[in-house]
């Protein structure tokens, strides 16, 4: 059940566990594969940034991965955005659900809904900072993500300069 979910620190014990998870073929385009994800939070991590990668497991299984953001500034939020990027107010100050992803099959189980409680309840903790909001984006044709995020409160944001994906807010 999905109270047997819970978010593990990724390790070398269950890293090749973490990098096989996939999506179907059709949500390939939604979300970057765990072995790039995973190589981004180390680069973001060696250059003094805040990247918190976590295994979703069911019990010890490894059924999905999801990371964390955090911007504590605004000149943080410039060095992390590209130059053609409008860097909206709401990132400054905020936790990010960067990435989120639940293997092909483990979906549509009620796994996903409670690793993102799990997650907004760390984010809450403000383990890296001080922050008003968690915020996240997606593909805008991506209806069984927003729904989800909807769920929990997430409020899409207008579109800003230079992005491809739909922002969506949470006030914590």
């Amino acid at each position: 059940m999905a109270a047997d979910i819970r978010l593990n620190e990724v390790k070398y014990e269950n890293f090749y566990d973490l990098i096989k998870l996939e999506v179907n073929e059709t949500q390939k385009n939604y979300v970057a594969s765990n072995m790039f994800s995973l190589a981004e939070a180390y680069a973001v991590v060696a250059s003094g940034g805040y990247a918190l990668p976590f295994g979703i497991c069911l019990g010890d299984k490894p059924i999905g991965f999801l990371m964390i953001g955090y911007y504590p500034d605004l000149e943080y939020a410039r060095r992390a955005f590209d130059d053609d990027e409008e860097i909206p107010d709401f990132v400054a100050g905020s936790y990010l659900l960067w990435r989120f992803m639940i293997d092909k099959e483990f979906q549509g189980k009620g796994y996903g809904k409670e690793a993102l409680r799990l997650a907004l309840d760390f984010v809450r903790t403000r383990p890296c900072g001080p922050a008003a909001r968690c915020w996240l984006s997606y593909e805008p044709e991506n209806d069984v993500a927003r729904n989800l995020y909807r769920s929990f409160g997430f409020e899409e944001q207008p579109l800003p300069k230079g992005w491809d994906e739909v922002p969506a807010v949470l006030e914590l």
